[in-house]
């Protein structure tokens, strides 16, 4: 081989190695620190989109084929088992600095997370991020512990467990349906204040206090959180408490409330210090108002509670009697007084609607059973009737041919006093005198009423016996007797 022919092949070697090693030069990139802008990641079902924005350069370093991705670390930090979180498009990304959206996965729970950017083409990495708390809360709804009931009871010496309801009532959406989760119990020292007891889906509680459960979201701020139990401890004879579905006062339109109060072994319910028959649950349905109260068998020990319900009814008065008088052809003005909002009025003779009666007053003029409806429209929407009577006053001197010989003063209003013909009553001057088996007078009058016996006759087996003798102003006499009977 010539000198000249080495020299040339020298140069071509040399050339190649140059060319290499600028393209080997402008396939490398470096990737920055990424910058995620955020110290937490709380996402859920309706919110899981994070963004993270990195550098890198040269920016001619680029494939045309690169992607970028977004790792995220265990929850330690650790990159040994990255999961790829976000991928741009192939060659999407040409320009530094350039950011990434990305999203959580569902079993993402810890404190310490991180994130790094990787390449594809050519294949660099950045270093990880800050660390940040990341938490995808797969259940993120208030649930019930303790089947709702706000209170429980223990005996001295004792213990009550709380737990998780599964499923609970209603809608309730249990997150033990989620077995990833974990649970943090707290004991209430004020309004907005609280202290943690425990970990775990149930709690045993041996101090009074009120108690309630979180989901285990870390530093995330969560509606995974259940309602509120106040745990007592009893002896016997001490109280609980009974609580209305329905709260108190109650609206009856909203049909039944029930009340329900601390479980225990066995329970007998009263409504006005008298036993309610059959009402030996935990729970108790009703519409009533009144004072409520409850027996409770707790094994060792026994309490009692009480409530005093009341419902959103109002109240209404008349203002006349039950029982009213007129004479035909008068008038009686009824007026209700009521404390309903908003009050609607519907008038009623023996049944039947009156047309157009929808003022509180009414004029009436007809005998009869009259009742009034007063409907509450606004609120609690209840109804109220008020009932009256009209009728003819009590004829005093009625038409009777003959004199009675037998009356029956027991208060039924029939034949309950001495009915005679009125030729002999008030205002004909007629003497009458009544007098007993010996001769004692019970009764002596030129004004008679029709009235008599005014005050009661007591006997017992033997009917009474009077005797009467009636004097007219011509002096004409009518003799005879009057036996008494129940």
């Amino acid at each position: 081989m010539n000198k000249t022919t080495f020299v040339k092949k020298s140069f071509f070697v040399l050339c190649f190695f140059v060319l290499i090693s600028i393209q080997n030069t402008k396939a490398q990139i470096a990737i920055g620190v990424p910058n995620i802008g955020f110290t937490q990641a709380c996402a859920n079902d309706s919110f899981n989109t994070f963004n993270v924005t990195f550098s890198f350069s040269p920016e001619s370093g680029l494939n045309p084929t690169n992607q970028f991705q977004v790792e995220l670390s265990d929850a330690t930090g650790s990159f040994a088992t990255p999961t790829v979180v976000a991928t741009s498009t192939a060659g999407a990304i040409t320009t530094s600095p350039a950011t990434l959206s990305f999203g959580l996965p569902t079993n993402t729970s810890g404190e310490s997370y991180r994130i790094r950017i990787k390449s594809t083409a050519p294949v660099a990495t950045s270093s990880g991020s800050s660390t940040f708390a990341a938490y995808y809360k797969i259940q993120d709804t208030p649930f019930s512990i303790n089947n709702l009931i706000p209170v429980a009871t223990y005996c001295a010496g004792g213990s009550y467990v709380l737990t998780i309801d599964n499923p609970g009532t209603g809608l309730n959406d249990s997150p033990l349906n989620y077995p990833s989760l974990n649970f943090k119990w707290y004991r209430a020292t004020g309004p907005s204040t609280s202290v943690f007891v425990a970990d775990g889906e149930t709690l045993t509680v041996s101090q009074p206090g009120t108690y309630f459960v979180e989901t285990d979201y870390g530093t995330c701020t969560s509606d995974s959180f259940s309602n509120r139990v106040t745990v007592s401890e009893s002896t016997s004879g001490s109280t609980t408490a009974i609580v209305s579905s329905l709260g108190n006062p109650f609206c009856p339109a909203g049909g039944p409330t029930t009340l329900t109060t601390t479980e225990g072994n066995s329970y007998q319910w009263f409504l006005n210090g008298e036993a309610i028959s059959g009402a030996t649950n935990q729970t108790f349905n009703t519409t009533e108002s009144g004072t409520f109260s409850v027996n409770i068998d707790l094994g060792s020990c026994s309490t009692t509670a009480t409530i005093d319900l009341v419902s959103e009814g109002f109240t209404s008065d008349l203002n006349v009697n039950e029982v009213n008088t007129m004479e035909e052809g008068d008038t009686l003005y009824v007026e209700v007084t009521t404390s309903a909002n908003n009050p609607e009025f519907q008038w009623y003779l023996n049944d039947i609607l009156i047309p157009d009666a929808t003022e509180n007053t009414y004029d009436a003029t007809d005998f009869g059973n009259y009742k009034v409806v007063i409907n509450q429209t606004t609120g609690c929407i209840v109804s109220e009737e008020l009932l009256f009577e009209i009728e003819a006053p009590e004829d005093l001197f009625p038409e009777v041919a003959k004199i009675p010989n037998m009356i029956s003063p027991n208060g039924d209003g029939i034949n309950d006093t001495w009915i005679i013909p009125n030729d002999y009553v008030s205002g004909t001057n007629t003497e009458v005198i009544i007098m007993d088996a010996y001769g004692k007078v019970s009764l002596k009058t030129t004004d008679y009423q029709n009235n008599w016996p005014e005050n009661e006759i007591n006997f017992n087996s033997v009917n009474p016996v009077f005797y009467y003798v009636i004097t007219t102003t011509d002096n004409k006499t009518k003799k005879g007797s009057i036996t008494i009977i129940k």
